[in-house]
């Protein structure tokens, strides 16, 4: 206790430092940090929230969420593969209204088809993906497919070039974001996946709001160097509607800020199966990834991807099976990597995007700055035009 004690007091030093801003310090000390040390003392684990007592100096302190129970049948949650919303446990953090944390509310093996769909199904054509600008669609039109082989094989050779799938950084669903403007169009629309839709709209339920509509994803595909720069999510334009996040495979630290970067950071560590809800408040909050956890007993995955999936399925399940030769794909992939999915509604009811001259759209992506999703050494990279992000 007195190592975390200490460790929490350094962080807030480190924080009040003149001269870098406080998020900009503490994305650049956890992006560094170890596993197994007391670089990890101050971070959240949500997980274990209901074994805490009390809050640390320095940390907020964690808060019960109590959830809409009965806006969600027994039903529907298994449909999507949760277990009913009466079981989830829910958190919330003083200082940070509207912002929701469920601890994995999966069913026992159902995150291997959540995760199936996101490297198999939501990376193909014709969703748009970061390949498309240094790749044509005949050369990225089933990555799934050109990759499997080097996935498949058991002694995975590390200094064998990256498979297309390794190589995937971010995936556009149902209205497309524009990377370079920060803005939604319609422009180029793919329908949104029915099952994911459902999926979100129910957890959306459960924290409250019925009217939920999914129109836009945003993937994330993460390796163990990989980050995500400090940055808002002010796109969409209704922000009276949540932003879910679902992740899944490797461990990381999630940093949430405040209104300006000149505030501290809390950090928190989302595992595999977590969901996250920011809404109201929390919804234009600043925030970022700095780092991905390797697993400490080395390449494995975490533990509550060891089950899987139920023999026998409801009749009209969601979830689907999964191969034995798919899941094996999905496991080599994820003993090195993160998978993270964003779903939000992008325009009010009765709204439209609104029209917009060229000149405008020349200014925004030669000014506005990007949230980068990057690592060390990857060889398909997107140009930055903020350094700062």
């Amino acid at each position: 206790m007195k190592k975390m004690a200490a460790a929490v007091a350094s962080f807030a030093t480190l924080a009040t430092e003149p001269g870098e801003d406080a998020f900009r310090k503490l994305f650049r000390f956890y992006r560094q940090s170890r596993r197994g040390t007391a670089d990890l003392g101050a971070v959240i684990d949500f997980s274990t929230a209901h074994e805490a007592r009390g809050s640390r100096p320095g940390v907020p302190k964690v808060v019960r969420f109590h959830l809409n129970v009965s806006s969600v049948t027994e039903h529907d949650a298994c449909r999507a593969g949760l277990q009913p919303v009466s079981k989830w446990q829910a958190y919330g953090l003083e200082g940070y209204p509207g912002f929701i944390f469920i601890p994995n509310p999966f069913l026992p093996g159902c995150q291997w088809h959540w995760i199936k769909q996101c490297l198999k199904l939501y990376s193909q054509k014709p969703n748009v993906c970061n390949l498309d600008k240094h790749m044509t669609k005949e050369e990225t039109h089933n990555l799934w497919e050109q990759s499997k082989e080097f996935l498949r094989s058991k002694e995975v050779n590390k200094r064998r070039p990256r498979s297309l799938l390794e190589k995937l950084r971010w995936v556009t669903l149902g209205y497309h974001y524009n990377w370079d403007s920060k803005k939604y169009s319609a422009d180029h629309y793919t329908p949104f996946p029915s099952d994911l839709a459902f999926l979100s709209e129910q957890v959306a339920a459960a924290c409250g709001f019925q009217d939920f509509r999914a129109e836009a994803g945003i993937l994330n595909y993460y390796r163990l160097d990989s980050t995500l720069g400090i940055h808002v999510d002010r796109s969409e334009l209704d922000h009276s509607k949540p932003l879910l996040s679902f992740s899944f495979g490797q461990s990381a630290i999630f940093l949430l800020g405040g209104l300006q970067r000149d505030e501290a950071p809390t950090a928190m560590f989302m595992h595999s199966g977590d969901i996250m809800v920011m809404s109201g408040f929390s919804r234009l909050l600043n925030h970022a990834v700095p780092r991905v956890l390797p697993h400490p007993d080395g390449e494995c995955l975490p533990h509550c991807l060891e089950t899987p999936l139920p023999a026998v399925l409801p009749s009209n399940s969601l979830v689907e099976p999964c191969s034995e030769e798919d899941w094996q794909v999905c496991a080599t992939y994820l003993k090195t990597a993160r998978v993270n999915m964003t779903v939000r509604q992008v325009l009010a009811t009765d709204q439209d995007f609104p029209a917009e001259t060229m000149e405008e759209t020349k200014r925004d992506i030669t000014t506005d700055g990007l949230c980068h999703l990057d690592d060390q050494n990857s060889p398909v990279k997107r140009v930055r035009l903020n350094p700062d992000t």
